[in-house]
């Protein structure tokens, strides 16, 4: 992989806290990358350091090859989008779209060429005369990135560019923005809270905590693949269940024992939190013989739409799984109703206590 940014022990403290820790990055390009975590975790921090517009502590920034880390904003190849739109409410989005080109000293009729063809790209061909308040958010957030893309960065970053839209607009834009960086080829980086956002967009996610990247991967990687308790919990839905390792592929839940795959670089004996998603409970086809079989009782049963999430005990065991509305259907599923499950092996993640 060939890379179009280059992070290398990357440092930044406010005073005696540390908002990033050491972290280091390859973003290729063309890709699309998000930046996951909850609030505090140094996802926004890293951005702005990226752009310049917080100076690290230490650690430096490459971007094709080129050094940029002491670098001013102005003197960096990006573009930027804001959560709160950013645009100038006194001028005009044909303004506002052109503002970084006049500042660069355009002619006149190539920046009109330029704006009416960004204009065109995010979807407001007629809006160039209107201004800022008499937009919607969704067309305020096209503006925003219509003006970014107006110099024709090399790198284009969106800090939480949807957090301020309401549902519907925010995955209409989530479509249009993955569509229109795919067609530009732009590397992009986006900072989310969303993991919806993060798994639907991004050709690589990186999910951070408390100024340290946890994990990098594809969405599926971080998905199905966590590589930490803490990227489990933050990604999707996960039970979690304390235990003993009794050998590598042995793992003791109260006074059950199931199979999981081989666990490097734990002992046996070490306490355990096994992770299982609600919807790798399996019930249908059970074979005989099937790894990991319990008999559950289903102790509640939420609709939530397309399916329903069962609240599930065996004993000392407790968990969630998600069933198809057929499912319930067909096996004739309810509160109170005795039946048999299987955790499957390979979909079992276990982390140290």
């Amino acid at each position: 992989m060939t890379s179009f940014l280059e992070v290398r022990n990357l440092t930044k403290r406010f005073g005696d806290f540390t908002a990033l820790d050491d972290v280091s990055l390859d973003v290729a390009e063309n890709e699309f990358v998000c930046f996951l975590g909850p609030s505090g975790c140094g996802k926004t921090t890293l951005l702005r350091t990226i752009a310049g517009l917080e100076p690290q502590s230490s650690g430096t920034i490459r971007q094709q090859g080129r050094d940029v880390s002491s670098l001013p904003p102005a003197r960096r190849d990006f573009g930027i989008v804001f959560q709160s739109y950013a645009l100038f409410p006194n001028l005009s989005v044909t303004d506002n779209v052109g503002y970084g080109l006049a500042s660069r000293r355009h002619g006149r009729a190539a920046t009109a060429a330029r704006v009416a063809e960004l204009l065109a790209l995010v979807g407001l061909p007629d809006a160039g005369a209107k201004y800022p308040a008499q937009l919607s958010g969704g067309q305020q957030q096209r503006v925003a990135l219509a003006r970014a893309l107006a110099t024709s960065p090399g790198l284009l970053l969106l800090d939480e560019p949807l957090s301020a839209l309401d549902a519907r607009v925010r995955l209409r834009l989530r479509h249009e923005i993955k569509a229109l960086q795919r067609r530009l080829g732009v590397t992009t980086i986006m900072v989310t809270h969303d993991q919806e956002e993060a798994l639907t967009m991004a050709d690589r996610i990186v999910v951070m905590n408390h100024g340290v990247i946890e994990q990098v991967g594809t969405p599926q990687e971080i998905y199905r693949a966590p590589a930490t308790a803490f990227v489990a919990d933050f990604v999707g839905a996960m039970n979690f269940l304390d235990g003993i390792l009794e050998a590598p592929d042995r793992v003791r839940l109260g006074a059950v024992t199931l199979a999981c795959l081989p666990q490097d670089g734990l002992a046996a004996g070490a306490k355990v939190r096994a992770c299982v998603r609600p919807e790798d409970v399996r019930v249908r086809d059970l074979p005989a013989g099937v790894a990991n079989r319990l008999t559950v009782e289903v102790t509640d049963l939420d609709f939530v739409g397309a399916f329903c999430r069962a609240t599930l005990r065996a004993g000392e065991i407790a968990l969630v799984a998600d069933f198809s509305s057929n499912l319930i259907r067909d096996l004739g599923v309810s509160a109170g109703a005795r039946l048999d499950v299987a955790l499957p092996p390979d979909r079992l993640r276990i982390f140290a206590a």
